[in-house]
């Protein structure tokens, strides 16, 4: 890929290797922008993520490692942010930064892509999980403030599928992504998974070609191994549906460029 901006440090508690490793790694595979955009804290779920008391930490191994690396690739800084209607901190959302990933992880207080949870779905309305899904997704998107859509369709990693059209379903959602001026991602962490295929799906991609609503990239790395895992295919994904350009970020601003 050559933006790939959705990878993560040890400081989640559910990842391995070093900074430099994974630079290295995207050196490798020919990356030009790397971002590392790590799960931020807040007080929730605090053994899936960085706690407050390290963000000075994982901004200095960024900074360290834009510095380090600046004449062979660009690395940028991000956080991940769990749309968490209750728990989301000023201290995360207005934090200089290059750019936010907001995501949906959570349910109420389930969180469906855990496997120690993954129970809950049986028995369940299928069709009415995703519709209470896309509509976080829809609230995420209109609250105006983040820069990318993480793992669109995340919903489906265990391969649960909706009976009803997955257009239909996300539309609205669809829709406040488009008016909030958003990227979404394409994200390989799903070839990964169960369900075996990027998030988002092809059916979904091509709806937001359609509707113009720009894209990037992300292995979603945990692992120094898993940084650029699929690029080829999701490059060639992205272009099966038109498009040429995906979107990288400095300081909350926009760049489109050709991969």
């Amino acid at each position: 890929m050559k933006a790939d901006l959705h990878n993560h440090t040890i400081l989640c508690n559910h990842a391995t290797g070093t900074v430099a490793e994974y630079v290295e790694a995207a050196i490798t595979c020919q990356t030009e922008y790397f971002g590392f955009s790590d799960h931020a804290p807040m007080h929730y779920d605090p053994a899936y993520r960085m706690s407050f008391a390290q963000m000075e930490l994982y901004e200095s191994w960024i900074k360290e490692a834009q510095e380090r690396y600046r004449d062979q690739i660009t690395v940028l800084l991000g956080y991940e942010v769990d749309f968490l209607p209750g728990y989301m901190d000023d201290i995360i959302l207005k934090r200089p930064c290059d750019y936010l990933i907001g995501s949906v992880h959570f349910i109420d207080d389930w969180g469906f892509d855990n496997p120690e949870f993954i129970g809950r779905y049986v028995g369940a309305d299928i069709d009415d999980i995703y519709r209470r899904y896309f509509s976080l997704v829809e609230a995420m998107a209109s609250s105006g403030k983040f820069d990318i859509v993480g793992h669109l369709d995340l919903l489906k990693v265990f391969k649960y599928l909706p009976t009803s059209d997955i257009r239909l379903l996300a539309h609205d959602a669809l829709k406040a992504i488009k008016h909030s001026n958003m990227t979404i991602e394409i994200n390989v962490a799903g070839y990964r998974k169960p369900i075996e295929e990027a998030y988002p799906a092809p059916l979904l991609l091509e709806q937001i070609a359609e509707m113009e609503i720009p894209i990037t990239f992300g292995s979603d790395a945990h692992a120094k191994e898993q940084v650029g895992m699929y690029s080829d295919q999701v490059e060639a994904l992205a272009r099966s549906v038109g498009y040429e350009q995906c979107a990288v970020y400095r300081g909350r601003d926009r760049e489109l460029i050709k991969f």
